[in-house]
């Protein structure tokens, strides 16, 4: 196996990246990073900050800068990325040449429930909208990010996964790296 693992977690905000990449850290006894977190602390400022002052595209270099940063260095960790992080500056080809990805697929209408449950104030992109709101904006990211989910070298669906699963899956994926 690689001595340094490195797993970058892809997909829809309120897919569990960051909830789910917490636990298989854990479990594969490495650290856990949060894209958003990182950029936030580099920055001195909040994400909702950025956007609001700088726009989404000075956003975005940010995002690129971090990822590649994070990327580059030579220690293992499972990172949460952001739900665009993937769709800008060739960072899913950047992801997949530096890391294994995990495309966490879960179905719209789990994602839609979470994100009515959550601290909705921490994501700008769905604060005042009704459950029907966030099912329709979370369809129309799906069908603008979703090819780019797609290129992840791994895919878990449904609402339910385990790390113990991805675990093996894992395992697979690093096993064919090495035998090619």
């Amino acid at each position: 196996m690689m001595e340094v693992l490195k797993v970058v977690l892809v997909g829809l905000p309120g897919s569990g990246k960051s909830t789910f990449g917490k636990v298989l850290a854990k479990e594969l006894r490495v650290d856990f990073l949060d894209l958003d977190r990182l950029i936030e602390e580099q920055s001195g400022k909040t994400i909702p900050m950025i956007f609001s002052e700088k726009g989404e595209g000075a956003f975005r270099e940010l995002e690129s800068k971090e990822l590649e940063r994070v990327l580059g260095n030579d220690k293992s960790f499972v990172l949460a990325s952001g739900g665009g992080c993937p769709c800008f500056n060739d960072n899913m080809d950047l992801i997949n040449q530096k890391s294994i990805s995990v495309y966490l697929d879960v179905p719209l209408n789990e994602i839609s429930s979470r994100l009515q449950h959550s601290r909705v104030s921490t994501r700008p992109m769905f604060e005042g909208l009704d459950a029907g709101e966030i099912t329709l904006k979370l369809k129309n990211l799906l069908a603008q990010r979703g090819s780019f989910y797609e290129q992840a070298k791994i895919k878990l669906s449904g609402k339910d996964f385990s790390a113990e699963f991805l675990i093996m899956e894992l395992t697979s994926v690093l096993k064919g790296q090495s035998e090619s």
